[in-house]
């Protein structure tokens, strides 16, 4: 996703360690516009003030600590819905947060490296970053955008996190992909003659292009074609695509 189109989605970072807390900023800025909090008291003050659209929160901060932080925010009616993600020690959330933490978005253990933390948040984004298409969508139900703001690898996340049902076309270079989604899940896709997860695959490569996703048609097939749910097909996409570089490396 481009910058341009991510900047759409704000994300507060509470993190008491500057070098932590710069360190997120720098990895997570290119994806959305991130606003820093120094530890839970300031991050309170300034939700309330201009409520973000997702929270990135550790555990263990001076004064009011992330949980207390999550439940003053979940007790409020203006602030209840924002999706927020935790970081803490492994033991930390296992016994203290998750198994009273409804609602939290994900658990994030530390330490961590800088990459992971940067997917999972960024699939909260993503999914936050189409929500916002959706309502901003001239028709109902029906979201048009470009591959160079969301890729394939984004929208497909997405939809599968949101556990959408919907038609997706995408169009690149003259060609025309179909794909639906029943539950999240891709069910059928098609690029002219070929079908399935071999269509699957050579879109995920198109990395320009328009697409349409049309939640009004999300019955229009009945055809199974794929062998694999969503997370499956993304991820022997992206090895085929290893695969491929790699030959092409090797090749004299």
């Amino acid at each position: 996703m481009t910058a341009h189109a991510a900047k759409t989605v704000h994300l507060l970072v509470a993190e008491d360690n500057p070098l932590i807390r710069d360190l997120i900023q720098k990895g997570l800025e290119p994806h959305c516009e991130v606003v820093l909090a120094a530890d839970g008291g300031d991050a309170l003050l300034k939700v309330i003030d201009e409520p973000p659209d997702a929270i990135l929160c550790d555990y263990k901060m001076p004064g009011l600590d992330g949980r207390q932080l999550f439940e003053k925010l979940r007790g409020r009616e203006q602030t209840r819905h924002i999706p927020f993600l935790f970081m803490a020690s492994r033991g930390d959330i296992e016994e203290r947060l998750r198994p009273l933490m409804d609602g939290v978005e994900d658990f994030i253990a530390k330490p961590f490296l800088l990459k992971d933390l940067v997917r999972i948040t960024k699939k909260v984004v993503d999914r936050i970053h189409l929500e916002k298409l959706q309502k901003r969508a001239s028709r109902p139900g029906v979201i048009q955008g470009r591959l160079e703001e969301m890729s394939m690898t984004d929208l497909m996340q997405s939809l599968e996190m949101g556990q959408k049902s919907c038609r997706l076309i995408v169009r690149h270079n003259g060609e025309q992909g179909e794909l639906f989604f029943a539950s999240g899940q891709c069910r059928d896709a098609q690029i002219g003659g070929i079908e399935g997860d071999d269509a699957v695959y050579k879109v995920v490569l198109w990395t320009a292009g328009e697409f349409e996703i049309d939640f009004n048609a999300a019955s229009a097939s009945s055809r199974t074609t794929t062998t694999r749910g969503t997370t499956g097909l993304l991820m022997e996409a992206m090895r085929l695509m290893d695969e491929a570089s790699r030959d092409a490396v090797e090749t004299p």
